[in-house]
């Protein structure tokens, strides 16, 4: 539904053109041909040199950046080259492609309408399993049955009665004790947010929901019990697009905002206390000397970082990513977590998961293997010339394989 992370709204691109194009009047012919690369000489580099001047003067790497970034998205002059009626032309078509851009943004907003008749129908159903999971009504006998008829007949199912009959002994649980905390814990994006510390304030969530705003956007909403961490009963994070569709029509993302969380007295889990002693040079006395300072913890989610308004390239790059890494955790939890808690409370949404990385994993590196092997008999080859190197190499290469299979 979305496009990724737009933080600024950039000036329209410039459509691409040929970079050895001449500025003089475009030859339209069926007899014009691209330069090939074998009408290309380049002068050989010496790359050793290159990189030793631009280590002694990282300025002038900064100047060429600059240089070069000045350069893109301008145009090589060969649209404006182009004879009067080719660029009349040009011009019909960026009439209809203005067409077809407006089709696109109706077709987006169709589906988002979609979405949201859709959801409307899901809400009672979230409603259902809020109530089941936090003990105020039992699932039906039909419900229950539709449920075990997914599960295989293995030794774990045929010892499920041994195990509910124990368990009607023991004491009574009421709902399901810690579902939200277990299904985040499983999903891998979230649980690489949540600390120790952060566990026991988790346990006492009750809920997640999402609602969609009256504008493009949503709104994600946590629900708490009491607890001894903040007052708040519910936290909530607001994610908002720009009014004006993307290039295809999708939505573009431009900011987030969290709910402030009320701590109660010494139990922020977004900082922690240093403590460090300090002693007077006069008096040799000692004090202790108490500074909070910020720490992880997934209850920073809900201090999305802002849009960077320097241009500090290394400051910039790092919220951006910051940024993209906060959209995209908020839509693992819309599109992943809530509607399916339950696969992840179980562990089941985990085998999806790891089939779709290995996919990734097989597309992207299929060569990776038959290269090692050719390092790997290069590297064999050198071993067998001399016993000196071998020595001295063996060490590096044990360690890099110890690293692969890691």
């Amino acid at each position: 539904m979305a496009e990724p992370i737009r933080n600024k709204r950039a000036d329209p691109p410039i459509a691409p053109t040929p970079q050895n194009t001449p500025l003089n009047t475009a030859p339209i012919s069926s007899h014009a041909q691209q330069p090939g690369v074998a009408s290309i000489k380049e002068e050989d580099l010496d790359r050793a040199a290159a990189a030793s001047i631009f280590a002694k003067d990282p300025r002038l790497v900064s100047l060429i950046q600059g240089r070069l970034g000045s350069l893109v998205g301008r145009s090589s002059g060969y649209i404006e080259s182009l004879p009067t009626d080719v660029k009349r032309r040009v011009a019909g078509l960026k009439g209809i492609q203005k067409e077809h851009s407006k089709l696109e943004a109706e077709f987006q907003e169709e589906v988002l309408q979609l979405e949201k008749k859709y959801f409307a129908k899901f809400t009672p159903l979230y409603q259902q399993r809020a109530a089941i999971v936090n003990g105020q009504t039992e699932p039906t006998e039909d419900q229950v049955q539709a449920g075990e008829e997914d599960e295989e007949e293995d030794e774990e199912t045929e010892a499920a009665p041994k195990e509910e009959k124990a368990s009607e002994s023991a004491e009574k649980v009421s709902g399901i004790p810690e579902f939200w905390l277990s299904a985040m814990k499983n999903q891998i994006s979230l649980a690489e947010m949540i600390t120790d510390r952060d566990e026991e304030a988790l346990k006492s969530l009750t809920d997640i929901r999402m609602e969609y705003l009256d504008k493009p956007g949503f709104r994600l909403i946590f629900e708490f019990a009491e607890n001894e961490y903040f007052t708040n009963k519910t936290i909530t994070k607001t994610y908002y697009y720009q009014n004006e569709s993307g290039y295809g029509g999708d939505f573009i993302y431009d900011h987030a905002e969290g709910d402030k969380i009320n701590w109660k007295e010494d139990k922020d889990l977004t900082v922690r206390v240093e403590q460090k002693k300090q002693r007077n040079k006069t008096t040799k006395q000692t004090r202790i000397v108490k500074k909070t300072v910020p720490t992880e913890s997934f209850f920073n989610f809900f201090s999305p970082p802002k849009a960077p308004t320097d241009d500090d390239e290394s400051t910039t790059s790092d919220i951006e990513e910051r940024l993209e890494l906060d959209y995209q955790l908020g839509e693992d939890i819309k599109e992943k977590l809530i509607p399916r808690a339950i696969d992840w409370f179980t562990g089941e949404a985990l085998a999806f998961e790891e089939l779709d990385e290995e996919d990734f994993e097989d597309a992207e590196f299929d060569d990776e293997d038959d290269e090692d092997d050719e390092d790997a008999s290069e590297d064999q080859d050198d071993e067998d010339e001399s016993d000196e190197d071998d020595e001295d190499g063996s060490k590096p290469k044990q360690e890099a394989a110890e690293c692969k299979q890691s």
